[in-house]
């Protein structure tokens, strides 16, 4: 199965959508200060390591990847996207906040439209030949796209918009770098 799951991806045409590499333990301070990493959750060096490696893999398997990379607008999604793609661009999508925000106290309708938004963005294709890449934030259990380890991959093949998509795949980071041999 990984054999195709490769062969699809090298083919392209798919969301990758994937958390940011491992963060420092504490709590996010400042909602809407981006700008500002000192009241934030920022890469631990083993998460800069993991994001370094996240890119080189995906260099490695000959994986399209269409510039820029979408990230959220924190301090570690954004640095996650620098260190796994430093020539492709990074762009801020603020509606991957929205994802983070999944985790908090929202009511059902807020919750609703966020994914409804989700599902409308994993619908659309990408450019021929080329995979989508967003880093953002795990979602929590049972919603969206679900738990995500650090640098963590859902592959999503999306069927054009209004039609919905498929979850290919949950990867690892291990996972992503055996994709030949398991």
């Amino acid at each position: 199965m990984e054999k195709d799951l490769l062969t699809l991806l090298r083919k392209g045409g798919l969301h990758l959508y994937a958390r940011h590499g491992t963060a420092t333990v504490g709590v996010d301070q400042a909602y809407g200060t981006f700008h500002s990493c000192r009241y934030q959750r920022n890469l631990s060096e083993h998460g800069r390591r993991e994001a370094v490696y996240y890119g080189q893999m995906l260099r490695y398997w000959q994986i399209p990847i269409l510039s820029p990379i979408t990230a959220s607008p924190f301090c570690r999604t954004r640095e996650t996207a620098l260190l796994a793609f430093p020539t492709n661009g990074v762009q801020i999508d603020p509606f991957l906040f929205e994802i983070f925000m999944l985790g908090g106290n929202l009511t059902s309708a807020e919750q609703t439209s966020i994914l409804t938004t989700l599902t409308s963005k994993l619908e659309i294709k990408p450019s021929q030949g080329m995979n989508n890449v967003m880093i953002g934030h795990s979602f929590p259990r049972d919603v969206g796209l679900g738990i995500l380890s650090n640098m963590g991959t859902v592959v999503i093949k999306p069927k054009g918009p209004g039609r919905g998509y498929d979850i290919v795949k949950k990867l690892t980071l291990e996972d992503l770098a055996t994709l030949d041999s398991i």
